[in-house]
């Protein structure tokens, strides 16, 4: 017979490692090629010591003369607060005493709802890669009859509960905590349930971001390539070398104009990139471009069970998160996620994992994990943007 207690336990022994595996592996390209670590953790931020530079106690001389004089390495320190990241399953009283006498029908009741927390975790952690922390998700064109147009529907989903905030980055009490009811991804417009929000409420410019969320996500791509910020504690304006390679307007995309970028940054830097992510449209043009020149384009298999196609051996994927008309040509060895712990369900003092929401007959279960994206080497990496999608 099912009971809580042995839901319990099927959570955290059944489906934790398996959850976990799918999560770090199999959600992203991108994240499958990334290092996961619990190093540099010190309380709640990371703390990563990074070498730059070369080491100056290097020369050539007389052969009795002075030997160089001692210049050791140049170091500095990466800061960065461990993000929270959750996410929450519930399960009614009522179904699990309807399935508690069919141990399969509980299960394929559990299946569901770790199916559904793996496909919204999918979602939202591949998109915080290609962030900038804040978690803007889209911001508001206008608001007509209770229809939100918005400037881009690519990290929007239905089922996603979201908040209104203002374009200075304060929360709209009136329009916090809405569910998406629908998405008209030709039209760029949303539907949420709930009172109207309105374009007083709402103006032109205002962010749409995940509940609780702003402010608060992973410090994904975006936020290494926007030279104009500094980042992990580091002033950029004083330090070169946290800097990428940034191409914009590119235009109609040719082989040599990426080969420029892979060969600048391996000049410049000493990186060499390993993994090239791109938009849809661009690796449609890319596809063509090398059509154009060879009988066949290679393809190679990726870990994770992901498929991309080769540029000079090199990986190409897309992912639906990447910016429109962008390419990033990175080195992934460059990067890792320091975590305090993987994915782990968050227990009570009695060590459960179900629990009842107070004043209501369901149980949640909340998966958790703490950690942040470190780039270790951002002259290492390479951005091409506004290329003609094909």
């Amino acid at each position: 017979m099912v009971t809580m207690t042995s839901a319990d336990s099927a959570l955290k022994s059944l489906y934790l490692g398996v959850v976990a595996d799918q999560l770090n592996q199999q959600a992203n390209p991108l994240l499958a090629q990334i290092r996961q670590s619990t190093a540099d953790v010190w309380g709640k931020d990371v703390r990563r010591l990074v070498r730059y530079g070369v080491n100056g106690g290097v020369g050539a001389g007389t052969e009795e003369g002075d030997l160089p004089k001692a210049s050791g390495n140049s170091y500095a320190q990466f800061v960065t607060t461990l993000k929270n990241l959750y996410g929450t399953i519930e399960i009614s009283d009522k179904a699990v005493r309807a399935s508690s006498a069919n141990e399969g029908a509980f299960v394929n009741l559990l299946n569901e709802e770790m199916e559904g927390l793996l496909k919204s975790s999918s979602f939202n952690f591949g998109r915080m890669l290609y962030g900038d922390g804040n978690g803007t998700l889209a911001k508001v064109v206008s608001i007509t009859g209770g229809v939100v147009k918005l400037d881009s529907v690519k990290n929007i989903a239905e089922g996603m509960v979201v908040d209104f905030v203002t374009s200075a980055g304060a929360e709209i009490a009136s329009a916090t905590g809405r569910k998406i009811l629908s998405v008209d991804r030709a039209g760029k417009t949303i539907k949420i349930d709930g009172a109207t929000v309105t374009s007083t409420e709402a103006p032109a410019g205002s962010i749409v971001a995940l509940q609780g969320s702003y402010g608060l996500e992973l410090t994904g791509l975006a936020a290494i390539f926007d030279t104009d910020k500094d980042i992990y504690g580091v002033d950029r304006s004083e330090n070169g070398w946290m800097n990428p390679y940034i191409k914009e307007s590119v235009g109609a995309l040719d082989e040599l104009t990426i080969q420029t970028a892979i060969d600048t940054v391996e000049e410049t830097s000493g990186s060499k990139i390993n993994f090239i992510v791109c938009s849809w449209g661009v690796r449609r043009a890319l596809t063509a471009l090398l059509a154009e020149n060879r009988s066949y384009v290679n393809t190679v298999d990726l870990e994770g069970g992901f498929k991309a196609i080769s540029f000079g051996g090199i990986p190409v994927v897309a992912d639906r998160f990447c910016p429109d008309g962008t390419m990033y040509l990175l080195n992934t060895d460059d990067f890792c996620l320091h975590q305090l712990c993987d994915w782990q369900w968050l227990e009570d003092e009695e060590g459960r994992v179900l629990k009842q929401v107070a004043g209501k007959p369901v149980y949640t279960a909340t998966l958790v994990k703490y950690a942040d994206l470190v780039c270790t080497r951002p002259c290492g990496q390479a951005m091409l943007s506004g290329i003609t999608e094909a």
